[in-house]
């Protein structure tokens, strides 16, 4: 259990680079299981999600060492199949093993996943493009397990653009006799990027960005790097934290076309936002007003991981704020605990809106989960008073260092 501590009002000023993606690079620690070879991640957070993944691959018998944000892989003496539940249950993707284990080994076996409590993620989806890949698939007891003396190649239509079944149907097709077309694929930028790092793997793959992905053969390499992608919601976290607070803030390193929703909605409240090359730059002073209605959608819709940091941007705008929330049933679960800064929040099932109000307070809060810990750090800057929030590892799961970054723009903050 850690404890932040924010003593809000204070403007934030200066430059920070931006994270890697958490959500790029763990489906790629995955997928360098696919054959034995040597990895180099660069520009990899760290990140106690990393950090499971990584202990994922030491317990299948790969070598893995993390040196500030580089990381290297060697899974060359892979030796087993099955992950065990300790494992599994520490983070949400590591589903994502299925697959190249799959391919690899024609066998895994492994425990349902953990993670977040947003509501029912199923992983049925993933489960299902395996089958059609010409697995065997037993769930028993909250066990899964996967047999394939062959896989062929398939036509698989996904009912949802799902990130994770898109990315577990294509390493599993890698090792698919025959070509495989994935409808209906999932379109976020990490899936561009997980191309990228199969191709330089060996496997041909083409249509990452579109519905349409197609997996067609796959010749290993031995040694391959990396450069993982900026986090396009670690840079919205720190575009939002500058919004409830205000102050002049440039983000390096940063791709602006990945957050053009979050973008268009904080300048809709007034933020005035400066996009060049690989740079982001917020300016914010004043009381902001309420955006057009804020509707989560799969990429390239606005971002879920992003709304609830939105919400604590609109806590105090002028004006009625409403958010539609179509990918998780229990992504309000943060509201309570804003409520207790002085917030004005009303939820109905997928529905919320927001009053804003002219002053928060600082209270005793607990982090629910990710990115509503996030959330509550981003509200708490622009509160009167002190803030403590509680958080039992949350917040670690998809920042490498948010207080150290905050500090660094001016924020009263530590964490104890």
């Amino acid at each position: 259990m850690s404890v932040w501590r924010i003593a809000g009002g204070n403007r934030l000023e200066g430059s920070i680079r931006v994270q890697g993606a958490k959500n790029a690079v763990l489906p790629m620690i995955a997928a360098s299981l696919l054959t034995g070879c040597e990895t180099e991640f660069l520009n990899c957070p760290a990140l106690s999600d990393v950090e499971a993944a990584v202990d994922i691959l030491r317990y299948l018998g790969c070598k893995a060492r993390q040196e500030d944000d580089v990381l290297n892989i060697d899974s060359r003496d892979l030796c087993r199949s099955d992950i065990p539940s300790e494992l599994m249950h520490r983070m949400r993707s590591s589903v994502i093993f299925l697959g190249p284990l799959l391919a690899r080994c024609g066998e895994v076996r492994a425990s349902v996943p953990g993670g977040c409590e947003l509501g029912p993620r199923p992983i049925d989806l993933h489960l299902e493009a395996l089958r059609r890949l010409g697995a065997e698939v037993e769930e028993r007891e909250g066990e899964i397990v996967c047999r394939a003396v062959k896989l062929r190649g398939a036509e698989i239509s996904l009912s949802l653009p799902s990130v994770g079944a898109t990315e577990n149907a294509m390493l599993a097709a890698c090792a698919a006799e025959g070509p495989s077309v994935i409808y209906n694929a999932a379109r976020e930028p990490e899936i561009e990027s997980l191309q990228e790092y199969l191709c330089r793997l060996g496997a041909k793959v083409s249509g990452a960005g579109t519905p349409v992905v197609t997996v067609n053969g796959f010749h290993p390499c031995g040694s391959v790097g990396l450069r993982v992608m900026p986090d396009r919601i670690a840079a919205a976290t720190l575009l939002c934290c500058t919004a409830c607070v205000g102050g002049d803030v440039e983000l390096q390193a940063v791709c602006p076309e990945h957050l053009e929703p979050v973008i268009v909605s904080l300048a809709e409240m007034g933020c005035r936002i400066f996009a060049s090359g690989n740079r982001l730059r917020i300016i914010s002073g004043g009381r902001l007003r309420a955006p057009r209605a804020i509707v989560t959608r799969p990429y390239p819709g606005f971002p879920t991981d992003a709304a609830p940091l939105l919400m604590a941007v609109s806590l105090r705008a002028e004006g009625s704020t409403v958010f539609i929330e179509n990918i998780f049933s229990s992504r309000y679960r943060h509201a309570s605990e804003l409520r207790l800064l002085g917030a004005d929040i009303s939820t109905h099932g997928s529905l919320a809106l927001v009053n804003g109000v002219e002053t928060l307070h600082g209270a005793r809060l607990h982090s629910t989960d990710l990115r509503g810990g996030a959330a509550l750090v981003a509200a708490a800057l622009g509160a009167e008073g002190e803030t403590e929030i509680f958080d039992e590892g949350h917040i670690g799961r998809g920042y490498s260092s948010l207080d150290g970054d905050l500090r660094r723009l001016g924020a009263d903050i530590r964490v104890e």
